[in-house]
């Protein structure tokens, strides 16, 4: 399974292409400690979570120059205002792309030269509309769709609309992330590091039976 194109009908950017055609996974590197693993491992993309906005003058382009794609999650960032002015100022250090629930931002993203990536949590069927709605508006590069079990449990519709998209949370097993690929997802994103050295080769098939979608609802 290749990875998929973005809503528009364009391909995704040529490094997240290549990335996730080796590598299907996303680093999301929580704080300095797995920074190390991260520099090593081979997953070429990753998010930074909870660095304070001083941290990242200096992690920012030491992964860069690693050739890592480096996400930045504004909304987990202490001291980073969450403004055009803070896109520009990660987008000035070499940061690639920018992780974030808020629309405002996702919007302001994109002319700047930033990869988005928009964070939504699925909870129920009317979240799932709303997060539908701002995905169409905000068109960002890639969706995080939160729990990553809940893929299953989406119609093949709902996930189209918010395609292309990297499955986060409860990612724990090559399983998870051979599960994830096989229900659509371009990636799957984890804390764990020992899945930063997943190779698309290495997955495990995929049961059948964890591939059937629930119906879609009747009007």
């Amino acid at each position: 399974m290749t990875p998929s194109s973005s809503r528009s009908g364009a391909p995704l950017d040529p490094r997240l292409t290549a990335a996730f055609a080796v590598v299907p996974v996303v680093a999301s590197v929580v704080g300095t400690q797995p920074l190390r693993q991260f520099l090593t491992a081979p997953a070429k993309v990753g998010i930074l979570a909870s660095f304070a906005v001083g941290q990242l003058p200096q992690v920012v382009p030491a992964l860069g120059r690693a050739g890592k794609t480096v996400f930045v999650n504004v909304d987990s960032s202490p001291g980073l205002a969450q403004d055009r002015g803070a896109l520009e100022f990660l987008k000035n250090m070499g940061a690639h792309g920018v992780v974030s629930t808020r629309l405002s931002l996702i919007e302001k993203g994109r002319p700047l030269g930033l990869l988005t990536m928009m964070k939504v949590f699925v909870t129920d069927r009317s979240n799932l509309r709303r997060s539908t709605d701002a995905i169409s508006r905000g068109a960002p590069d890639l969706v995080e769709i939160m729990p990553a079990p809940i893929i299953a449990r989406m119609s093949a519709q709902a996930q189209r609309a918010m395609s292309p998209s990297v499955a986060a949370g409860f990612v724990e097993t090559p399983a998870d992330v051979a599960l994830a690929l096989a229900l659509g997802s371009a990636a799957a994103a984890t804390s764990d590091p020992r899945l930063w050295s997943l190779r698309r080769d290495q997955l495990p098939p995929v049961p059948p039976a964890a591939l059937k979608r629930p119906a879609a609802p009747q009007e």
